[in-house]
């Protein structure tokens, strides 16, 4: 909680400092007319507006800091929604902007935005910057109500890098703010220096290690259930991933049509050796990840072939071990989000009898890898329920089957208040699982939830 707070703190001293730019070139004392304030507010939303934009970058950019503070879901929940307030900012500079300088010179908004398109060096690059940063919010909105898939969000965003970078070099060009040898012009340019090395080595530099340093090769691609397959991957030094017990991965197979798709997916099995087999297959440490079909892209990853190579990308999250404060611990999946649940039980240390399992299925074919987590289950000293049957209808209780309707958390985890509860499955399904939770004493620090997806 002190890490989020303090991400918090950073967002209100970055727009702090932003606004001193201003009042340390004379700020208020520059103006004395209408014309002066109005161009000041346009000077200021532009500050403002640019400032939440790099803070979007970096809170996509995958920073250690920021993952382990607030997980990487709600990191890019936050930046996205610093985006329409960064655009109406930006939208506020370029329509004030034109106002006060046309008032100054005479003329109108749109003919003195004419002007400074034809007379002001780089300030194209600035108009083009707009229109990419239009077109970057809208079409997420569009992408947001309409599902479409990661692809699109992906050349969405693409545009996100190529609109900052149209849109700097007019802020250096034009105006004495950042006038050359001025402290305001080093404050601005090291910030832009800073997030661009940020997005350029957490988002491309470590994956690219990573994915040479382990050399993943897809292994085998084995049928769990009719639209469920796990897909084993080999590889080297894959102990150095271990310990990671819930946290996702990024993913990229490196097969014809599917190498520019990325997949978030946690794993379901920790690396580990498997023995050779003479004369068949030498010694090989594997991990392994459980994907269920839910749409074209995780539907063509049944088909991969054993030898593809694997690009890799993390780990990421705070669905983890590492997360835990307390002894006790509940695990409670449904669907695919069972198998992350796998993984823990592997990696997490605990006592025997200070772990409980919940796996929710609508059939018993639902319970994605139930014989590997019951044998685990029966190794490590875990109570485990099974929670099958059509959705409870009481309010409140549909997380639960129908026969279990009048059942609580506490029926199955009489101290859940004192324990570590790791969550995983449907959106709206885990939220009344966490209301439940919440409801039964369990603090916000002890809930572990995140979604891993885009």
């Amino acid at each position: 909680m002190f890490r989020t707070d303090m991400l918090t703190v950073a967002l209100w001293v970055s727009l702090a400092a932003a606004f001193s730019l201003w009042l340390a070139d004379g700020g208020f004392s520059t103006i004395s007319n209408p014309t002066q304030a109005i161009t000041a507010v346009g000077i200021l939303a532009g500050l403002a507006g640019m400032d939440l934009v790099l803070l979007m970058l970096l809170l996509a950019a995958r920073l250690p800091f920021v993952d382990g503070a607030v997980g990487h879901d709600r990191a890019l929940e936050f930046h996205r929604k610093l985006g329409k307030p960064a655009l109406y900012l930006l939208l506020a500079h370029g329509i004030f902007i034109a106002i006060g300088y046309g008032m100054a010179e005479g003329l109108n908004p749109v003919s003195e935005a004419i002007a400074l398109w034809v007379l002001v060096p780089d300030m194209w690059l600035a108009f083009v910057a707009m229109a990419l940063f239009i077109a970057v919010v809208v079409t997420s909105l569009v992408a947001v109500r309409r599902r479409f898939p990661y692809e699109f969000w992906y050349v969405i965003h693409l545009l996100t890098y190529v609109a900052v970078g149209t849109a700097i070099p007019h802020q250096f060009s034009v105006g004495g703010l950042f006038a050359e040898g001025t402290w305001q012009r080093w404050y601005w340019l090291l910030l832009c220096i800073a997030t661009g090395s940020a997005l350029a080595w957490f988002r491309v530099a470590q994956p690219a290690m990573a994915t040479f340093r382990h050399q993943l090769t897809v292994r085998r691609v084995v049928r769990v259930a009719p639209d469920v397959v796990s897909i084993e991957m080999s590889g080297l030094r894959l102990n150095e991933l271990s310990g990671t017990g819930g946290r996702f991965f990024v993913w990229r197979f490196l097969a014809p049509g599917m190498w520019w798709q990325a997949h978030p997916y946690s794993l379901s099995a920790e690396p580990h050796v498997v023995p050779s087999v003479p004369g068949r297959h030498p010694r090989q440490e594997v991990l392994r990840i459980t994907v269920r079909n839910l749409g074209k892209g995780s539907a063509r990853l049944a088909s991969l072939k054993p030898g593809t190579k694997v690009a890799i990308e993390g780990p990421y999250g705070v669905f983890s071990t590492a997360a835990r404060s307390r002894k006790r611990i509940v695990m409670i999946g449904a669907g695919i989000g069972i198998t992350p649940l796998r993984a823990l039980l592997e990696s997490t240390p605990f006592a025997p009898g200070q772990a409980t399992v919940l796996l929710r299925g609508r059939s018993e074919e639902e319970l994605f890898l139930n014989d590997e987590i019951l044998e685990l289950c029966r190794k490590r000293g875990v109570t485990l329920f099974h929670l099958i049957g059509p959705r409870s209808p009481l309010p409140g209780s549909a997380w639960l089957p129908a026969s279990a309707a009048h059942t609580t958390l506490r029926d199955y985890a009489p101290d859940i208040a004192d324990a570590d509860v790791y969550i995983c499955g449907p959106s709206a399904w885990a939220r009344e699982v966490i209301a439940e939770a919440k409801g039964s004493g369990v603090r916000e620090e002890q809930l572990h939830y995140e979604r891993f997806d885009w």
